[in-house]
């Protein structure tokens, strides 16, 4: 296990090396320098060109790169162009909400798929269920989806909060009754995708020899269904969503925006908007590591389930 581990972060590290860097060159190359962003469109070239100096921004850009990955390394990001805040402290605010936001989507919508997708009582029935609600994940954009779950849970019902954010300190149950639209809508697209995975590799499984035997056994067809078949089933499941982090990033900064929450994806709207390299650059970076984690951790998950992968590795 520790060699695995050990071979997965020999990978990682050069590809975070890569990534950040490829960010760093897009966004201080190509949206302007940030001396011209700082002084506004009035200031001359020369005043320009002497704030570059002074904040060492006419380094050539390899320079620059390791000036900003090594404060980065150590947790200093510098201070947000508009606000004047330190960004450590702007990602340290930020970051726990979207990590929730995150965790309550991945948990419900993997863990409903493999559920929902292997019930056999009233089973075409489900299908269908699971089918309708597949489609409308898939090919309803997620800002639409939140404001039609707004209009009807909240306009029309009055039963949720319509936006905002609520911390735990305000109590558990303000906290979860804000939470739960957010999470639902940014849970849809991965529990249809997640249902498709599974039910492809469902009915694979079905087919083996061992589920036949099971079956000649008398054994109920609900027993062999989570006892037998989901167990094996769930391996592919496991892989689509470490692979699928990536695409929850993006899901979650149009959540957050459409919901008023306090989140990364919120800070990287309004840093993109307002030019604010510090920020975005942070951003980028907390969101390229945190994939590469959390995709780490998705590979030492299925090499612990299925131990053919720990001895490849």
């Amino acid at each position: 296990m520790l060699a695995l581990i050990a071979s997965r972060i020999a990978v990682m590290i050069p590809n975070v090396i890569i990534l950040t860097f490829l960010l760093f060159a897009a966004t201080t190359q190509f949206l302007g320098t940030p001396a011209a962003i700082m002084l506004g469109e009035d200031a001359s070239p020369e005043t320009v060109a002497e704030l570059n100096a002074q904040l060492g921004f006419d380094a050539p850009l390899l320079v620059r790169y390791w000036d900003w990955i090594s404060g980065a390394l150590s947790g200093e990001f510098g201070r947000s162009y508009s606000t004047q805040q330190p960004v450590s402290e702007m990602i340290a605010d930020a970051l726990p909400l979207t990590l929730e936001l995150a965790v309550w989507a991945i948990l419900i919508a993997f863990i409903g798929a493999a559920l929902v997708n292997s019930v056999t009582f009233l089973k075409s029935l489900v299908e269908k269920l699971v089918a309708g609600v597949s489609v409308i994940g898939i090919t309803v954009p997620n800002f639409f989806l939140g404001l039609l779950l707004i209009y009807i849970f909240s306009v029309q019902f009055r039963l949720l909060p319509t936006t905002g954010w609520s911390d735990w300190s305000d109590g558990v149950g303000k906290h979860l009754m804000h939470m739960i639209l957010p999470a639902l809508t940014l849970t849809t697209f991965y529990f249809s995708s997640f249902s498709l995975v599974y039910k492809a590799e469902y009915k694979s499984v079905e087919n083996n020899l061992f589920v036949r035997a099971a079956r000649s056994k008398g054994l109920s067809e609900s027993r062999i269904s989570y006892r037998h078949i989901l167990p094996n089933s769930i391996l592919p499941l496991i892989t689509y969503a470490g692979l699928s982090l990536g695409q929850l990033v993006g899901g979650a900064v149009v959540t957050e925006t459409v919901f008023s929450m306090p989140g990364m994806g919120r800070l990287l709207v309004n840093a993109i908007s307002a030019r604010d390299f510090p920020v975005m650059l942070a951003v980028g970076m907390v969101i390229i590591v945190g994939v590469m984690l959390l995709n780490l951790l998705a590979d030492l998950a299925y090499s612990l389930i299925n131990p053919m992968v720990r001895t490849a590795g």
